[in-house]
C-alpha cells in the first residue's frame, strides 16, 4: 500500500468505434532518434509509412530514459505517476533500491505503480504476450502477460521475430491479440560511437532489413489481415563531450548528498541533514545545468512530485554533462540522452500500418504517453484512467 498520493491528470475524450479481432504488434527499437531513418535508405520504414502512418515525431517523458519511458508507453502515465522515475531510484516508502539489472528489484510488483496495457488486456478477456518489455517480469496489480520472457541480450532479434510469429500462430483460444517486444539497439550503437556516426547508420539499414523480415512473417500469417504493426522506441539521442562538463566536486562535497541516483545528465539527490538549502543555494549559481527542490520543476516536466524523485533534481543543460570527479569528465564520448524531452535529439519514432490506420498518412508530433490509449482503442479495452489523449492520436486512425 502507497502511503503517499499519485494525482493523475485524466482527460475525457470522444470514443472511437473499435474493430472486433484485431490484433497489435509492437516494436520498440532503443534509443531510435526521430531523424535516423531521414539519413540512410531504409525501404521498409518507408513501406510502413506508404501503407500506413508515420509520425513527425515523437516527444518522450522526462527523464528521457530507457526504463521510465518503456513503462509511460505501457501505461500512458508520466514516470512520476508511474513509479519508475529512473533506470535505478530509491524507494523510501519500501526503503528498497530500483536498478534496471537487478533482477530482484525489476521482478518486483511493488515498484510498478499504473496499468501496463497487458494488465488491461488481461483483465478484459484478451490473452498478451510480451518479449522484453519494463514490467513484463513482474505481477503488476497479481497479472503478468500470459506469455512473456526474462530479458537476456543473448537472443537474437531474429529469434524475437520468430516467436512472435509463434505467438500468432496458436490456436485462437490461446493467441495473443496483444504483443509488445523489443531491441536494444540502436541505443547501445548509439552510446559507443555517437548518433552521427557511420556505425549508427549502418545498424539503422540493417535494423530496417530486420524490420522487413518482421512484416515478411506477419504477412505469412492467416490474420495477416488483422494485424496492425507499431514500431516505435523510448527516446532518442545525442552527442557527448568533455569539453561540455561540469565537475560538481569544484562546488560542493560528495558527504553533503546523502544519496543519490541517476547520472549524467540528470540526478536526482537526497542531500544530508540540513543540507538540501546550502546546496541548492551554490548550485543554483552554476551556468549550463539546472537544480530544483522536488516540488519545483517546471509543470512541463510533469516530474518532480513523487517522493522517489528525493529532495532534488539536477539536470545539465541541453549537450551538457555533470558528475562526480575529473576522470568521469574526460571519460565522455559516444551518445547519451536522458535530457529535457523538449530538446529534438531525445525525440524518437512512431510508424504504424494494418487495419486500424490510415494508408499514407503523415502525423502531427504526439507524446509517448498517448500510445496507451490508442492501443486500448483498437483493441477495444475499456482503458484505465491515463495522462495520455487518444485525440492527440486518432486522426491517424480509419
Amino acid at each position: 500500500m502507497r502511503t503517499f498520493c499519485i494525482i493523475i491528470f485524466f482527460t475525457i475524450t470522444f470514443s472511437l468505434p473499435a474493430a472486433a479481432g484485431e490484433y497489435v504488434v509492437m516494436l520498440s527499437m532503443d534509443g531510435f532518434r526521430w531523424d535516423y531513418a531521414q539519413r540512410v535508405p531504409t525501404p521498409n520504414l518507408d513501406r510502413i509509412a506508404a501503407s500506413g502512418v508515420v509520425a513527425e515525431y515523437v516527444k518522450p517523458a522526462f527523464p528521457s530514459n530507457t526504463f521510465p519511458n518503456h513503462y509511460t508507453i505501457a501505461t500512458g502515465l508520466y514516470p512520476d505517476n508511474h513509479g519508475i522515475v529512473n533506470n535505478s531510484f530509491y524507494c523510501p516508502q519500501m526503503d528498497m533500491t530500483y536498478r534496471m539489472r537487478d533482477r530482484e528489484a525489476v521482478e518486483n510488483g511493488d515498484f510498478y505503480d499504473g496499468e501496463p496495457i497487458w494488465v488491461t488486456a488481461e483483465n478484459q478477456g484478451v490473452t498478451s504476450a510480451s518479449y522484453f518489455w519494463v514490467g513484463s517480469e513482474a505481477p503488476i496489480k497479481g497479472v503478468q502477460p500470459t506469455y512473456w520472457k526474462e530479458y537476456d541480450t543473448s537472443i537474437s532479434f531474429g529469434d524475437r521475430i520468430d516467436t512472435v510469429a509463434y505467438w500468432l500462430q496458436l490456436p485462437e483460444e490461446i493467441r495473443p491479440g496483444l504483443i509488445t517486444f523489443y531491441f536494444n539497439e540502436p541505443d547501445g550503437q548509439g552510446h559507443r560511437t555517437g548518433p552521427e556516426s557511420r556505425e549508427i547508420d549502418m545498424l539503422v539499414m540493417e535494423l530496417d532489413s530486420l524490420i522487413g523480415v518482421f512484416i515478411g512473417k506477419m504477412e505469412q500469417l492467416p490474420v495477416a489481415d488483422k494485424i496492425n504493426i507499431i514500431v516505435t522506441s523510448d527516446h532518442g539521442m545525442t552527442q557527448r563531450s568533455p569539453g561540455r562538463y561540469i565537475n560538481l566536486e569544484d562546488y560542493i562535497d560528495r558527504e553533503w548528498v546523502d544519496i543519490w541516483f541517476g547520472g549524467n545528465p540528470m540526478m536526482m539527490w537526497r542531500a544530508a541533514e540540513n543540507m538540501t538549502d546550502t546546496i541548492y543555494s551554490i548550485l543554483s549559481e552554476v551556468e549550463n545545468m539546472n537544480i530544483w527542490r522536488t516540488g519545483e520543476l517546471p509543470e512541463r516536466l510533469n516530474f518532480g512530485h513523487n517522493p522517489r524523485t528525493l529532495d532534488l533534481v539536477l539536470l545539465a543543460a541541453n549537450g551538457w554533462n555533470i558528475g562526480w570527479g575529473e576522470e568521469f569528465g574526460q571519460s565522455l564520448s559516444g551518445g547519451g540522452h536522458g535530457w529535457d524531452n523538449e530538446k529534438k535529439d531525445m525525440h524518437t519514432i512512431f510508424y504504424a500500418m494494418g487495419p486500424a490506420f490510415k494508408e499514407g498518412h503523415r502525423h502531427s508530433a504526439f507524446e509517448l504517453v498517448d500510445i496507451y490509449p490508442l492501443i486500448a482503442h483498437i483493441i477495444g479495452l475499456r482503458p484505465a484512467e491515463t495522462d495520455g489523449r487518444i485525440d492527440r492520436v486518432s486522426g491517424m486512425l480509419k
